[in-house]
């Protein structure tokens, strides 16, 4: 049976995921989600919600989200059409790796999806048009807990992978990390 591989990423708790192929004549088999391997990584929920994304345009952004407290979801990311440059943004306080951010790209063909826990913004570049995406996540949504940070804020110098596309009017008003940790100060 394929396994999930997981591997340290510089961020502390992500982990890339490497998905092991069962391949014949017929076509191929793998294994997307396994709470039991997952748990070594901080998997512990139930699996609330599955989500698919697709994005149309090569160079589209979206991100950086996540919810807050006591919404806050653990995600695993996984590209099953095209290719994504995936991005997660530590914001523990208290963590090693704090406002800190990891990008690696996800697609179909190298069978890569990345864990983000609880407390990490997430967002991602589209790298080639028509590209879907496979969200797993442990916590179901909450409008009222959604947050986010700009994805093209200079402090953060994400260097994402082609000039910014597309963003959202929603995205292209989220916050500085700057104005984000004064708006928590007060």
């Amino acid at each position: 049976m394929p396994r999930l591989n997981l591997s340290e990423t510089p961020l502390a708790g992500v982990r890339a995921v490497r998905r092991e192929a069962l391949n014949d004549a017929r076509g191929s088999f793998v294994r997307l989600f396994c709470s039991e391997e997952l748990a070594s990584a901080g998997w512990h929920a139930e699996l609330a919600q599955v989500n698919l994304s697709r994005s149309e345009r090569a160079g589209t952004l979206r991100g950086l989200h996540w919810q807050r407290p006591p919404h806050a979801e653990m995600k695993l990311v996984s590209c099953v059409r095209g290719a994504i440059f995936d991005v997660a943004v530590d914001l523990r306080e208290h963590s090693p790796s704090y406002l800190q951010w990891h990008g690696q790209v996800l697609s179909a063909a190298n069978q890569t999806a990345l864990l983000i826990p609880q407390g990490c913004a997430h967002g991602f570049q589209v790298l080639e048009d028509g590209t879907e995406l496979l969200y797993c996540h442990s916590t179901p949504y909450q409008r009222d807990a959604e947050a986010g940070l700009h994805p093209l804020d200079p402090q953060l110098a994400i260097r994402w992978p082609m000039p910014a596309g597309l963003l959202s009017d929603r995205d292209a008003a989220l916050p500085t990390v700057a104005a984000w940790l004064a708006g928590r100060a007060s």
